[in-house]
Order: structure tokens, then sequence, then C-alpha cells
């Protein structure tokens, strides 16, 4: 057993040779202080022909990592994936997958484990690592390694900042790159938050980020020639001169003539499906038809990309740097308490918001985190909105990745609790789909918390930059478009206000994108975002100043911390008392803020003055109409406010001597009486001669 270590962001990163997996083609195990991940990497001995290289990546979080055992009283054990376990499954997937031979057509599964946490470093980034290493000591064909970090900022940006750093500070990002032949520095994944960044500072990011990045491919660069195996080397893919010959004659001439039109992604259909028709009728042998129906691709594909390289021409018409046409609605559903349409041409999300009580937040219980969240944002992706029939089921990666992005791009907007104490549940249904459905969610959002009153800090917009690259030739594309997005080179997803970016998410088929086209990238979506803010703007300037007359009321109040063991009772005996009489929903924080709800604002002002009431500070000389609850030898006890008693001495009943308080006073008596003492442990006196003289 061999072990490898490295001096990153101050800490000891190390890797152990020892063979655990010993029947996977690649295996290691990665520690980063006390976080320890365990990435395997399998390929098969056969070729399956999906249509697209079957690449699989499953990040795993174990609750027995961080010393917690969770799960159902009946199972104890891990059920699916959490939320956060997918989108790290999918950051390493984005990260390693242009790095495969095109030609691939073995099934490659990597599977990476958390195994140890230790509450400062992300298992995210480390399983990253390990299975950019892995998979460059097996011997599957790939083309790494690859560096991975987590940059933050608060005044100076950080390397790898623990779970305070990240919270406190203004950037938090991913950057997964390496540097290519020329030793220029090449990014080929982004996902990032950010509190309404500046794009300089996100750039200065990146430089940051690049001495990282290098130390970490030479590291793993020095493990394969230690302890790497030989890459197996791929049959050569079936290739057929003459059928290629064929389907270019048959398509190129005509693709020509349909770039001169005006409708030229209608015709391109058209003319796919004639192709489609003609290799079918023409070719009987199985792979004969697959190879045509991929020469067929290669001919379009080249012919798209060359008419936006050499001549600025895209297949719809607009300039390069040009939007579709946009189109905003608000409060188009008469019931929901808010709902939007967003339309960029033939992308349409409608997204529909729904406010609840602070009780509905969402009960988060994942390895990495156990709380409450109180603004979700859920991404639905029917298959009508792309004229396909497919089975519904529930939401997949992709549905859970593109809410995550419209939710994060959105959060910091969202006001705290104590001024707008509402669970806040945002769902985008994507109605129709051509390109870009994340960005759209991102817009439509925002115009539907402003349609339900919710009162965001300010509007977010995002956009998609796409990207056609040949060698050092490269053309931007603003606002990428179904077909544009299936033949080009890059998704660059950025989202923000005017004051600045608070998400990016970038995935690459290329192998990667130099920072010179990052820079232009953030420029372009920069000046689009703030052309999409104008016409959100023109359907609704503010939110509104009134919730909808379906949404509940919510009335908070701040007690004193000490005082929520009063409103609540022995065993829950006052609260359940308050809700059972007024009907009324009550939410109470450590922090003393308590939020009551109710559709009937008469039942939240009964509560309110209850709650108010109980906590209330009682003052020496105040007077009340207390209620007997409790006849004694030597006294009574009154209730002077709701679970706030007193003790009446006998003495105090009257002028006169009394024998029994019993003669004087009897259970459930309203009496008047003053408050003649208030010790410091909250013990009262009263009085009710005392009360009769003033």
């Amino acid at each position: 057993m061999k072990k490898f270590s490295l001096n990153i962001g101050g800490r000891e990163l190390s890797m152990s040779s020892e063979n655990l997996a010993e029947k996977a083609n690649g295996q290691v195990l990665v520690r980063y202080n006390d976080t320890v991940v365990f990435a395997t990497a399998v390929m098969t001995d056969e070729d399956v022909d999906k249509g697209f290289f079957p690449l699989s990546v499953n990040y795993e979080e174990k609750f027995y990592a961080a010393g917690k055992i969770s799960g159902s009283r009946y199972t104890r054990r891990e059920g699916k994936p959490s939320d956060r376990a997918t989108l790290i499954s999918r950051m390493i997937d984005r990260a390693i997958r242009p790095k495969f031979p095109k030609e691939m057509k073995r099934e490659v599964q990597i599977i990476v484990t958390c195994l140890s946490w230790d509450e400062e470093n992300d298992p995210g980034v480390l399983g990253m690592i390990a299975a950019s290493l892995a998979l460059h000591v097996s011997d599957i064909p790939w083309n790494g390694p690859l560096g991975a970090v987590r940059i933050g900022r608060n005044n100076d940006h950080i390397l790898n900042p623990n779970y305070q750093e990240r919270g406190e500070g203004k950037t938090d990002i991913i950057i997964s790159g390496f540097f290519d032949e020329e030793k220029e520095f090449i990014v080929n994944m982004i996902e990032g938050t950010f509190k309404e960044e500046t794009e300089s500072s996100i750039m200065d990011a990146f430089l940051f980020s690049q001495e990282p990045v290098k130390k970490l491919c030479d590291f793993q660069d020095e493990i394969r020639k230690e302890i790497g195996k030989e890459k197996i080397e791929l049959p050569l893919s079936f290739s057929n001169k003459e059928i290629k010959g064929v389907i270019k004659e048959k398509t190129e001439n005509q693709l020509s003539e349909i770039f001169k039109k005006d409708n030229k992604e209608e015709e391109v259909k058209k003319l796919k499906e004639e192709v489609k028709a003609f290799i079918k009728e023409t070719y009987k042998e199985e792979e004969e038809i697959k190879y045509a129906f991929s020469c067929l691709e290669e001919v379009i594909e080249k012919e798209i990309r060359d008419n936006i390289l050499k001549k600025g021409e895209r297949i719809d018409g607009r300039k390069l740097d040009e939007l579709r046409k946009i189109k905003c609605s608000v409060g188009i559903l008469p019931r929901t308490h808010g709902s939007a349409l967003f339309e960029r041409g033939e992308t349409k999300a409608l997204s529909i918001i729904t406010l609840g009580a602070p009780g509905e937040q969402q009960l988060m219980d994942e390895m990495e985190f156990s709380g409450k969240k109180r603004f979700m944002h859920h991404y639905n992706f029917p298959p009508y909105s792309v004229g396909e029939v497919k089975p519904v089921r529930g939401p997949g990666r992709r549905e859970i990745g593109h809410g995550m992005i419209g939710e994060n791009g959105i959060l910091p907007l969202i006001p705290e609790t104590e001024i707008f104490p509402y669970t806040i549940r945002s769902v985008s249904e994507i109605v129709s789909s051509n390109g870009s459905t994340s960005m759209a969610s991102v817009c439509g959002t925002t115009l539907a918390l402003m349609d339900a009153g919710v009162p965001i800090k300010r509007p977010v917009a995002g956009i998609s930059i796409g990207l056609v690259k040949e060698g050092k030739d490269f053309k931007l594309l603003t606002d990428i478009q179904g077909l544009e997005d299936h033949y080009g080179d890059m998704d660059f997803k950025v989202a923000g206000t005017e004051e600045g970016v608070t998400v990016i998410q970038m995935d690459v088929k290329i192998e990667g994108i130099t920072l010179e086209i990052t820079e232009k990238a953030l420029e372009a979506a920069k000046k689009t975002r703030l052309c999409l803010l104008e016409e959100i703007k023109k359907t609704i300037s503010e939110p509104r100043k009134n919730l909808s007359p379906y949404a509940p009321k919510i009335v908070t109040l701040k007690i004193n911390p000490e005082k929520i063991g009063e409103v609540i009772g022995p065993k829950g005996k006052i609260i359940n008392e308050i809700i059972e009489k007024t009907k009324v929903a009550i939410d109470i924080e450590d922090t003393g803020l308590i939020s009551i709800t109710s559709e009937d604002e008469k039942a939240i002002e009964t509560a309110v003055t209850w709650i108010k009431n109980i906590t209330r500070e009682i003052k020496e000389g105040e007077i009340f109409d207390g209620r007997v609850i409790k006849i004694l030898g030597f006294g009574a006890v009154v209730e002077i406010l709701p679970g706030q008693e007193g003790l009446l001495h006998i003495s105090e009943i009257a002028d006169r001597r009394i024998e029994k308080v019993e003669d004087e006073l009897s259970i459930d008596q309203i009496v008047h009486v003053k408050v003649i003492k208030r010790e410091a442990n909250g013990k009262t006196s009263l009085s009710i001669k005392q009360a009769k003289k003033d």
C-alpha cells in the first residue's frame, strides 16, 4: 500500500492505494483532514450502443460518516438520495463526462461514497477529485486528470472554505479545470452561488483557483505514474465511406438552401425526417442504419456550426447577441396566491406561488444539514412540453437540479423571517420547451413572487449563453434554443439582479473553455440580464402591497425567550388551549419569535391578546379583575392574566377579620385585586381591600 499527500489550502489531502475494491477498474480512498471519500470506477467489457455514452455517477452520503442514525423508526437506513446527494452526482458527472473519448460506447459507472465527514470540509468537492483520480489510475480510457476547488470570499478569497465561512461570504463557487498542452487554464465545470456578486470579483475567483487546480492535477499525474494501469484500447467504431458520402450528398445541398430561408428550424426538422425515411428504406443492417443516422447528425451539426462561426448566422435568423421575443404576464390563475407566465420564444414557464405558515417549512435531514427550509423552488418538466409521450413519474435528477438552480438564484432576495414570516413554495411548470427552461423558471418565479406580494429585495432574471468553438475561433450565443444547445459546445447559465450575480452553472460538451471565453460569457449574460429585468419591471414594477385574499394571515410578536415555557405551559396545556379555542396555528422559535396563522383575523387578534397577557410583565400598583382558581386555609390563588397567578392573603380580602376564606370567596369568582408586591422570582401578592381604596 502506498500513501500520497499534498498540502492544499493549509490542510493535508492524502490518497491511499489500499486495494479495497479489487474488482473495480479504478479505486481510491481520499482524505482531507477527517473527511474521507471512497471512489470507484467500473467499465463493462462490451460495447452498449444506446445512441449516447452510458455514464452513470452516484454520490452516496452515509449518515454513519457524520455519526448519525437516520431513517424511519422501522428501517433506520438511508433511503433514496437526498437532493444534495443528487446535485453532487450531477456536478461530478458534468465535470468528468467531457473528458471521455467521443467514440466511447462501453458503460461506465462511478460511485463515490462519503465514509467520514468532519463537519468542516466539503465531501462533494473531495468526491470530484476522488472520481477524477479513480478514473486517472484505472485502465478506462479517459483524458484526465481534473482539479476541483471551492472558492469563498468575504473580504479576500478563501480556498476550500469551511461551512461557517461559506455562510458568511458573498461567494461560494466550485470550479473544475485543468491546464492544456499550451499550459493555458481550461475550465470545464462551474457551480456557484453568490450574494449579488460582481462579474469582476467572480473572475478574480477563477484567477485565484488556477494555482490549486494545477497542484491537484500534477498530484494526480504523479500518482498515476506510480500506480496507474495501462489504458484499454477501444475497438474501432463501424465506419463506411460510401454510406457517409451518400448521406452527405443527400443532405448537404438541401441544408445550404434551407439556411437561405427564414423558417430554418422547421425546415431542418422536415429534412431530418425525410433523410431518416430514406435511410430506413435504403439500408437493412441495423449497424448501417445507426451509422447513417450518425452521419446525418454530423452533416447537420457541421452546417449549423459553420453558419454561426463563418457567417454569424443562427438557425432562427437572430443576431448572435439577440434575445428571442419576451412576453410576461401575472395574476393569471384566480385562486393561487401568486402566478405568472414567462415566455421567451417557444420556451414558456408557468410559475405559481403558495404561501404557508412557518410550521409548513420543509424539514431537512441530510448528512451535512439538519434543519428547516422556508423557501422552496420546484421545477417540473412534463413530456408535453417537448411534444412527447412518456410515463409521468416523480422528479428526476434533471428536475431536482434545475429546481435548485432557480432556488439558489432567488434565495438571496427573499425577505428575512422578521419581515415576511411566511413559508414560500414556488413551482415552475415548463409548459413549452425550446432551450434554457431553468433560467425561464427564474424569471417566472420572480414575476409570481411579486404578484403574490412577497417583498423581495429586487427582481431576479436569468439567461443561458451558448458557444460554438473550433480551434481558437469561437462565437458566443445569447439565449440558446433547442438545436443550438444540442449542437453547441456549452450551456452557461447566469442569474442575478441589477446589483450582481446570484447563481452560475456551466457544463460543456468540449473539454473546457478558457478564461477569455468565461469573462465574455459573463459580460454577455449581464447585458442580457439587464434587458430581461426591464421587461419584468414593465409587467410589474414592484411587489403588490396586499396579499391574495386566499392567502393565510400571519401576525408575529416577539416575547422574552424566558417566557416561552409560560406560553407553552406544562405538557403544552396552555398553547393547546389557545389553538383549540381560537383555531389558529402557532409557531414558536427559540428566539422568542411567535407566528400566529389563520384565515380569520379576529381569531388572530384573540390569540395575540391571550399570548401578550401571558407574557406581560406585571408591575406593582396595577389593578386587575382576577378569577379565583384555588382556595387555601390562609388565602386564595387568583389568576389575574392567562397563566399568571397571585396570592391573595386572608388579611388582604377585607378591612375586617375573616375566619374562613370560603365565607368570602368561591372558585371561579371574579374579584377586583391590586398588585401590592412583585418579587424577582415572579411571585405576586394581591389585595382586594387596597384595590377598593384606589
